[in-house]
């Protein structure tokens, strides 16, 4: 006698759920069987806010961080914010963790990664360019890396720091309080200001 499982589309959808990050086996079949029993309602609305995700938000052209289409970027936009300082970073969701800090009041630069010839990564995948343009074009006077302190993230920051140096801009990155091996995900704010304030210049 065949083994007794979900209906066909209950196991697509947990192994859709299944292949968001955070989310195992276990987790994705609660979450999947509780939206069957108990969350239909909810269920159709997420698929709504799921579908406005995709039409109504976009990445800033220039640094990088979510905004709504047509809108202009929060922070490019604001005028308020020193733009002889980009603090530069692997993801977009990075910059809100430095900004719940209160540390920093610059520019950021989302680098989309981190080179890694594991994952066959290269300087050409990760938005490297576009950050040499916005640093010559705004004249920037300091680049501080906010990168993880793990290999590909020191291998990341020491190539685009050579790459910054003939520009004569000063280049640091994130020191005191940051674990080693760490990445900003796993950072409470108190040690991304300490980080913030502790940088020390690379080379």
């Amino acid at each position: 006698m065949p083994a007794i499982d979900y209906p066909a589309p209950i196991q697509r959808l947990i192994l859709q759920l299944k292949s968001l990050p955070g989310l195992g086996p276990r987790s994705a079949e609660r979450l999947a069987v509780w939206l069957m029993t108990h969350g239909a309602d909810r269920a159709e609305t997420l698929g709504e806010q799921l579908k406005h995700l995709r039409h109504d938000v976009e990445a800033c052209p220039e640094c990088g961080f979510f905004m709504e289409k047509g809108a202009t970027c929060l922070l490019c936009g604001n005028e308020k914010r020193n733009a002889k300082l980009m603090c530069v970073v692997e993801q977009a969701s990075d910059i809100l963790r430095l900004e719940r800090s209160g540390a920093f009041h610059g520019l950021y630069h989302v680098l989309g990664g981190k080179l890694s010839p594991l994952d066959n990564v290269t300087p050409e995948d990760l938005r490297i360019e576009p950050l040499l343009h916005r640093v010559r074009e705004l004249h920037v006077e300091e680049v501080i890396f906010a990168l993880g302190s793990d290999v590909e993230g020191e291998a990341t920051s020491s190539v685009i720091a050579d790459l910054l140096r003939p520009a004569g801009v000063a280049v640091s990155r994130l020191a005191q309080g940051m674990p080693a091996g760490g990445a900003l995900d796993h950072v409470d704010e108190l040690t991304l200001y300490q980080a913030l304030q502790g940088r020390r210049t690379l080379g």
